[in-house]
């Protein structure tokens, strides 16, 4: 049984709340108040990528005041499809929390470059097929992962902030250059 076989996808509330207390402070700017200001005027999730093989680029601000944007989500979807098939699932907004939080902690402007998120099937099983390191029940296949890059930022520093959220899933892979995100129970391993 590979790491993302095992159980039911479990979600660490507290760690999530927690990473998104940090990014908060983290990622306000330098001034006296700001964080009540902005705690007062409310709270915002926002998540910055672009595909390589889509040439698409997102940066949606996808949760406000405690609810999610319905259809900001849904471009999240389609932005994270299987580019191979051209389809979509919706996308877990766990997964998305997890990454747009080890986002705000890594403290940078650039977007993350999206390897992987959805993958149907088929798609799934030609990659296995080309690696052992791809799960017969990839996290991909439910639309609860993500495989990520950030040139200014190394494998370590992504998969630390990952792993501050103790929500999930974080794999990586060094000799690809990036690290794997999903909500699934906590665990970590290297590819």
């Amino acid at each position: 049984m590979t790491s993302e076989q095992s159980g039911a996808p479990r979600l660490s509330r507290r760690g999530l709340l927690a990473a998104f207390a940090a990014t908060a402070v983290t990622a306000a700017p330098a001034g006296a108040g700001v964080f009540g200001v902005l705690r007062g005027g409310g709270d915002v999730r926002r998540i910055r990528m672009y595909s390589g093989r889509t040439g698409e680029s997102i940066d949606m601000i996808y949760w406000v005041d405690g609810k999610y944007i319905k259809p900001a989500l849904q471009e999240i979807s389609y932005f994270m499809r299987d580019w191979r098939e051209n389809k979509a699932v919706q996308i877990d907004a766990r997964t998305v929390d997890i990454m747009a939080a080890s986002h705000a902690l890594l403290g940078v402007d650039e977007p993350y470059l999206l390897l992987s998120g959805y993958r149907t099937p088929k798609t799934n099983a030609m990659l296995r097929s080309r690696s052992s390191g791809v799960a017969r029940n990839s996290y991909h296949i439910r639309g609860q992962a993500a495989d990520l890059r950030l040139k200014g930022r190394s494998v370590n520093q992504m998969a630390r902030a990952a792993s501050t959220c103790a929500a999930g899933g974080v794999g990586t892979y060094y000799g690809s250059n990036f690290v794997h995100m999903d909500c699934g129970p906590q665990r970590h391993w290297t590819g």
